[in-house]
């Protein structure tokens, strides 16, 4: 991978996340700045997938609304994630990490993965249908791939939880 396209990735990804945390936080900001910011997030991975999938005109058609329904469906689970990691920093700040609070974010953390993984497999034949089988594949490693910076950007900020000694 060129250091362009880790560049556009990163960068997609710390929006992301920047999105999913200013949804969560941001109940006391005007919902136009939100939406700026929530469609700035989204043309910014649009155009990394453009400019990686080299979709044939042909193609084109039939994939940006499939993948526009997936992003749509995928934003409310990011939505779900933001919401996550807001009630774990509630509860890290606030030495507030009870056992059912913990098991409570796990279980949700699980539902999330869950409903990630569901979803990718209810688009992949929709997928399929408007694109050759090596650009589905090469269109879910991309998405990966965004995942994963968002993951490691989510390890590198988020604190282990405290421990009573």
């Amino acid at each position: 991978m060129n250091t362009k396209w880790k560049n556009k990735l990163f960068c997609a990804g710390f929006m992301t996340v920047m999105a999913w945390t200013v949804t969560v936080s941001a109940q006391d900001k005007p919902a136009d700045n939100m939406q700026i910011l929530v469609d700035k997030v989204h043309a910014d991975k649009k155009l990394i997938i453009a400019d990686n999938m080299q979709l044939t005109e042909g193609e084109a058609k039939g994939f940006w609304p499939v993948y526009s329904q997936y992003q749509d469906e995928l934003f409310l689970i990011r939505a779900r994630t933001a919401k996550l990691i807001n009630d774990y920093r509630n509860a890290y700040n606030n030495n507030a990490m009870t056992n059912d609070i913990a098991r409570t974010l796990v279980d949700e953390y699980m539902n999330i993965e869950t409903l990630t993984l569901k979803l990718r497999k209810k688009y992949l034949p929709k997928f399929r249908e408007v694109l050759p089988e090596a650009k589905v594949m090469r269109y879910y490693q991309i998405e990966n791939k965004i995942q994963a910076a968002l993951y490691y950007e989510f390890a590198t900020n988020i604190p282990l939880t405290k421990m009573d000694k």
